[in-house]
């Protein structure tokens, strides 16, 4: 269950500006929309780089910043280059899956002769990939693997046995898709004569069945293989495809931990593909070499960890000399570690009581990686650039915010997107060293239209837990803040396993509401709990095996704590979640019924029994392991504790939390004579919008917290 974005949309017609004041009008009519930079690439020269603008791809200078025309003209929705640049990718038209799959439509254009032609003769595809010779793209379509010839078009099925719901070829599974976060599961080697894929075998695993409504007589049904938490799931199995044999092998990986393969990585030397396997109990995973000539599978190292491993995210980067880094949270923060070619460790490259959050490439000239940290602090994100060799660090970005970069082919260059609470996006091109070049887009015009419009930010301050933690936290207060008058306080938290809310970064979607509620005089306030991430692998992993439990604790520490402040009104407290916030906010109602008088939970997972498999197994270990960890912290386990007002919401079409978990709490609370509210959303999914719906949904909580907070 990754962090859900409640992106604010335009969704209704605007008709008036009241001024002075921030409205759901003026959040849902698109008013404080801001501007960005879409599509952003270096090209391979480290000179140039191109952004996706309304009448074509874009060619810009690095040294001069300055448009050098087009790279071709038209509507495209993304692209990508082929490895020598002579062909793009050009995504034409597309239709959503689930969080990362989706089926489209591509053309091949080739930039040297100008000649365009359409994959897969116009039909959908799913995630195409250049071979890197860029003679060839592979493609799934209908759970198959195929690839296409550039030159002469001939197009080339790699398996037959792709069905629904049964074989899924070099494609994710759902939760596959949803937890280690892709959808691709093949990679071409580096010198495109073979391709290493993953199978799953799906046929065994539990269907999910949704109704959808929409107008019709009878509803239809949407159908998928789901995996919930001690069920069965996919069978996966390692093949190797070579193109001159034509013949496909199976790879041999039962020496190994193989029960998970989430990960498929094309490594520097031109016969070898890297895969990443664990068992089911995510806290180990073996970093496995394929000799794509021979099919031999080789371990380089195992990872390991007393509680869990993330493997929805790996960091894996080879070098030119076929040495390779890996991130790991061993020493107890997320850092680097740099292996030799035979998985060897030759050293700890990064170190200190900060995190490594992302990693964008290594300069084999200069020796440095370029990596975004905390290291100016857990709410701030940070770039420096490293010396693998020496250790030497640089910090190239603003010191505090959220900042984050890309990068020219020769790190020559970036352009760094940052923001913090107080300031939106910003776009700034750099040099190597951090030096400003020359600002590229700003967002002063949103930032004049807030503040006349009484916008406030938040102030950031920490607040102590049982455990004797320092939780960072945020809080909102009106304008005028009176400190000696009691205000009514509502509380934010996602609070999900390794999230962060409380980030000094730009919120331009959940902040402007709560601004609006802040000018109806309440204080708002967030705070990051145990659990929660960028504090260290002890802060995050304590709640192993008692998901829920820690969490809910500190969120009631808090509530108590700011009831003890002088402008809080103790009798008045109310929290908000969605998906895992919205499970802490339905915990919040029951565990800490005497401590919040009202709350709302959108798209709540309301018994860990009814998540999937990766995700929940990955902190709780299974049911049948662990069958206390998921009772004792079901809020339907404490339906017989709710006193005040609650909320609760769910859309009736969500592949993710399904709408099961809210039936199961309304159930629960409706056995123990228990008032609530519900309100459901007819085929809408976990991020409940589309037409009107989200501003009926917003001024729905407004009208709920004004009449019960």
């Amino acid at each position: 269950m990754k962090r859900l974005l409640l992106t604010i949309t335009a969704a209704v017609i605007f008709q008036s500006l009241t001024a002075q004041e921030i409205t759901l009008d003026k959040i849902y009519s698109g008013y404080y929309r801001g501007k960005g930079i879409a599509g952003i690439t270096s090209m391979k020269n480290g000179e140039n780089y191109l952004v996706i603008e309304p009448n074509g791809i874009a060619k810009y200078s690095y040294k001069t910043s300055q448009k050098e025309g087009n790279i071709i003209d038209g509507q495209f929705q993304s692209y990508e280059f082929s490895d020598d640049e002579s062909k793009i990718l050009l995504l034409k038209d597309s239709e959503s899956i689930y969080r990362h799959s989706f089926l489209g439509k591509f053309d091949i254009k080739d930039l040297k002769s100008g000649k365009t032609i359409s994959l897969n003769e116009g039909k959908f595809v799913q995630e195409p990939r250049f071979s890197p010779d860029a003679t060839k793209v592979a493609f799934i379509a209908d759970n198959n693997l195929f690839y296409q010839d550039l030159t002469s078009g001939k197009i080339t099925q790699i398996t037959t046995d792709g069905k629904k719901n049964s074989i899924i070829n070099g494609l994710a599974d759902w939760v596959y898709e949803e937890e280690f976060g892709h959808a691709r599961q093949y990679e071409w080697t580096k010198n495109s004569d073979a391709i290493v894929f993953v199978k799953s075998d799906e046929s065994q695993v539990p269907e999910i069945y949704i109704p959808i409504y929409g107008k019709n007589l009878y509803p239809a049904e949407m159908r998928y293989k789901y995996p919930k938490a001690g069920e069965k799931n996919s069978i996966v199995s390692a093949l190797l495809y070579r193109l001159d044999s034509g013949k496909t092998i199976s790879l041999h990986l039962n020496s190994f931990k193989n029960y998970y393969i989430p990960n498929v990585f094309q490594t520097a030397k031109a016969d070898e593909i890297v895969l990443i396997t664990s068992e089911r109990i995510q806290n180990a995973s073996d970093v496995l070499k394929v000799n794509t000539k021979t099919g031999a599978v080789q371990k380089l190292f195992t990872e390991t960890d007393d509680k869990w491993i993330d493997t929805d995210n790996p960091t894996l980067e080879f070098l030119e000399d076929d040495s390779f880094l890996w991130g790991s949270e061993r020493d107890g923060n997320r850092h680097l570690y740099w292996y030799d070619k035979d998985g060897k460790l030759k050293k700890q490259v990064t170190k200190g009581n900060w995190e490594v959050t992302d990693y964008y490439g290594y300069n084999p000239k200069s020796k440095e990686i370029y990596v975004q940290t905390t290291e100016k602090g857990s709410i701030n994100k940070v770039i420096s650039k490293i010396n693998i060799e020496n250790g030497k660090s640089q910090l190239i970005s603003n010191a505090e915010g959220n900042n984050s970069a890309n990068f020219s082919k020769n790190y020559n260059y970036f352009i760094e997107t940052s923001s913090t609470a107080a300031r939106p996006y910003t776009y700034v091109l750099k040099d190597g060293n951090g030096k400003t070049v020359k600002e590229l887009q700003n967002n002063n015009e949103l930032l004049n239209k807030l503040k006349a419009d009484n916008f406030v930010t938040k102030e950031f301050i920490t607040i102590p837990n049982e455990a004797g933690d320092q939780m960072n936290a945020w809080i909102l207060k009106p304008k005028n803040f009176d400190p000696n008058k009691k205000y009514p306080l509502f509380m934010y938290q996602y609070s999900g396993p390794g999230s962060q809310q409380v980030s000094n970064s730009w919120d331009s979607g959940n902040t402007l509401w709560f601004n609006h509620l802040v000018q109806k005089g309440y204080i708002v306030a967030c705070v990051d709990g145990r659990g929660t991430g960028y504090k260290g692998a002890a802060y995050k992993k304590v709640t192993y095996m008692n998901l829920g439990k820690y969490e809910i604790e500190d969120q009631i520490t808090a509530a108590r704590w700011f009831g003890n402040q002088s402008y809080i009104d103790k009798s008045r407290i109310g929290i908000f979640g969605w998906s895992f916030g919205g499970y802490m906010a339905s915990q919040a109602l029951t565990k800490g019924a005497d401590v919040f008088k009202a709350g709302i939970a959108v798209a709540p997972v309301t018994n860990w029994r009814y998540y999937d498999s990766v995700y929940t197994e990955r902190f709780l270990r299974t049911p049948q392991e662990n069958p206390e960890g998921y009772d004792k912290n079901s809020p339907t386990e404490y339906a017989n504790l709710l006193k005040g007002k609650f909320l609760l919401i769910h859309g009736t079409a969500d592949d993710n939390v399904h709408f099961q978990n809210s039936m199961e709490l309304s159930e629960a609370l409706i056995q123990n004579k228990k008032q609530f509210e519900f309100m459901a959303y007819p085929d809408k999914d976990h991020s409940i919008y589309g037409g009107n719906t989200r501003p009926q949904l917003y001024q729905k909580m407004t009208d709920f917290i004004l009449e019960n907070l």
